[in-house]
């Protein structure tokens, strides 16, 4: 496919999923309290794909987001994933 043909096909989807996140994040910056890892992994995850000039920007979005250690852990500290590497926000800071 051409570049326009891509555009063309998919730049409304891509455009409302970009609106949709800034609203979360308005949503976000309204409420009161204090935001955890997963705020600061996704923050990091959207400067990463603003800043890069690369063509493997899903990879480097789902990095951002990845646990990058090795070793494996003795228990999960909970029941479900929760999409965004707690570790992250260490990194990030």
């Amino acid at each position: 496919m051409t570049r326009q043909q891509i555009l063309d096909l998919d730049y409304l989807d891509a455009r409302s999923k970009l609106i949709d996140i800034a609203a979360f994040l308005d949503r976000v910056d309204r409420a009161k309290g204090e935001a955890d890892f997963r705020l600061a992994a996704l923050k990091t995850a959207l400067r990463q794909l603003a800043e890069s000039t690369s063509s493997d920007r899903a990879a480097q979005t789902l990095l951002a987001f990845s646990d990058p250690t090795k070793e494996p852990i003795a228990k999960a500290p909970g029941k479900g994933a929760v999409g965004a590497w707690a570790g992250a926000s260490d990194a990030a800071n």
